[in-house]
């Protein structure tokens, strides 16, 4: 497994590990406040975990079918690409 690729495991455990505290501060009543900072937290963890597997997407798997000369697999890459950062941004 690569750097990368464990850096964003980290992240998505410790999202995980901050979600389930989030449930049981919702199930236990806790202060909205104090909950919406552990969301922010997850949010944060997520959005860093989908930087990184981008970036080690494009490092790899698009730099590869960029380097092909397959128009059809650069093409599909491509629209792979933009799928993704569209649903990102909505």
């Amino acid at each position: 497994m690569t750097e990368n690729k464990q850096k964003t495991l980290i992240n998505f455990k410790k999202a995980q590990s901050h979600l389930a505290k989030i449930i049981k501060m919702t199930e236990g009543g806790q202060y909205c406040i104090d909950i919406m900072q552990q969301n922010l937290a997850v949010i944060g963890l997520l959005k860093s975990a989908h930087q990184m597997l981008m970036e080690g997407h494009l490092n790899s798997c698009f730099k590869n079918a960029m380097a092909s000369k397959n128009e059809a697999k650069k093409q599909a890459m491509i629209e792979e690409i933009l799928k993704v950062t569209r649903i990102v941004n909505k």
